[in-house]
């Protein structure tokens, strides 16, 4: 299975149109999360990557509600909005979860508390792909400043269900950085979008 994957779009229509035609060379494409800048824009950006016919699963970022992005999508056929839930693909089972984790300190964002976080990844099956927008604890996660700011949450879920694969976005400086917790491969995306190749 061919999978592209890509976050933190922030209404860049431009790289929308790219990603659109590289998701031809894919059998599943993934957006993990800020389509929108501050609740900006989401419709737009939507629209644009609209023209992706290929099987696509997305969560919500902290810049967009879960609510706004299931609005958004809904005349996008290819398009599943998960929150909290899998979905089965090809015989691989996706499982998202949106949402600024922990809290950020911004009044607009769309944030999960830890303890919320951690209850919404209970039903994480053992080897699924995991798409998350925030990072795990201590892994792709280190701001500008050198501060870890990922989730606890996370790192439990992928520690105790070892997914195949991990990907988020949300920490900009992170982007492109990878890492392994256990055997499971996690990559903090960015909007460039990458693909990846799995049994």
């Amino acid at each position: 299975m061919k999978i592209l994957a890509f976050s933190d779009l922030h209404r860049d229509l431009d790289q929308a149109a790219r990603l659109t035609e590289m998701s031809r060379q894919a059998d599943v494409v993934i957006g993990a999360g800020d389509f929108a800048s501050i609740h900006q824009g989401l419709e737009e950006t939507i629209d644009a990557l609209a023209g992706i016919e290929t099987p696509t699963v997305l969560v919500p970022g902290n810049n967009e509600t879960l609510d706004a992005l299931k609005e958004a999508t809904a005349g996008w056929s290819a398009a599943t909005v998960l929150h909290g839930e899998g979905i089965e693909l090809d015989g691989k089972t996706f499982y998202g979860l949106g949402g600024g984790i922990p809290v950020t300190p911004w009044d607009w964002s769309f944030d999960l508390e830890e303890a919320d976080a951690g209850n919404m990844l209970a039903g994480l099956p053992a080897g699924a792909v995991l798409v998350v927008h925030s990072p795990p604890k201590g892994h792709c996660d280190e701001s500008g400043n050198g501060m870890s700011l990922g989730s606890t949450a996370i790192l439990k879920a992928i520690e105790e269900k070892q997914p195949q694969l991990a990907v988020c976005g949300h920490i900009h400086e992170a982007w492109g950085k990878e890492s392994k917790i256990g055997p499971t491969e996690v990559v903090n995306l960015g909007p460039s979008g990458r693909y990846f190749d799995l049994d």
